[in-house]
C-alpha cells in the first residue's frame, strides 16, 4: 500500500478533464492511502471559483464538486501542525510555504507528495526532499 499526499493540482483534475486527469484519477486507487493538509479544501474552493468565473462550469456544478471532494477518502491533517517544518523547507527549497505544507506532511508520514504542478515537481525532484515527491504521471497503477 502506498502513502500519498495529494495536492490541490491533483484533486482538481479528478473533476475537470484536462492534461494529466487520467493519471490523477489513478491516484484514487484503493491501494493508496491519501492524505492532505486540511487547507487543501480552501485551495479546491479557490480553483472551483476560478472555473466558474471562466465558464468552465456552473455554480451548481461547483457546489456538487465541493460536496464530492469532502467524501473522498483523504485523511486531513491540521496545517498548523506542519507550519514549522514547512517554514524551514520553504526557505531551503525556494518553494512557497503553501506547497511546503504538503511536502512537510509527506515527510512526516514518510509518504510522497503527488503533484501535477510541474514547476513544483521540478523544483523538488533534484533536491534534498526528492524522495518525498512524485510526478502525477509516475504514480504506479
Amino acid at each position: 500500500m502506498s502513502t500519498y499526499v495529494v495536492d490541490a493540482s491533483v484533486v482538481a483534475k479528478w473533476f475537470l478533464e484536462e492534461e494529466h486527469s487520467a493519471a490523477a484519477l489513478r491516484v484514487l486507487d484503493e491501494r493508496h492511502r491519501l492524505h492532505a493538509p486540511d487547507f487543501y479544501l480552501v485551495e479546491i474552493d479557490s480553483i472551483l471559483c476560478k472555473w466558474i468565473r471562466r465558464g468552465a462550469m456552473t455554480e451548481a456544478e461547483g457546489r456538487r464538486i465541493r460536496t464530492a471532494v469532502r467524501r473522498f477518502p483523504i485523511q486531513t491533517h491540521p496545517a498548523m501542525s506542519l507550519l514549522d517544518p514547512a517554514f524551514v523547507m520553504a526557505n531551503h527549497t525556494g518553494r512557497s510555504l503553501y506547497d511546503c505544507l504538503y511536502l512537510a506532511l509527506a515527510a512526516l508520514i514518510d509518504g510522497q507528495l503527488v503533484t501535477a504542478d510541474r514547476r513544483l515537481y521540478r523544483g523538488l525532484a533534484r533536491g534534498p526532499f526528492s524522495k518525498h515527491v512524485v510526478w502525477v504521471e509516475d504514480v504506479a497503477e
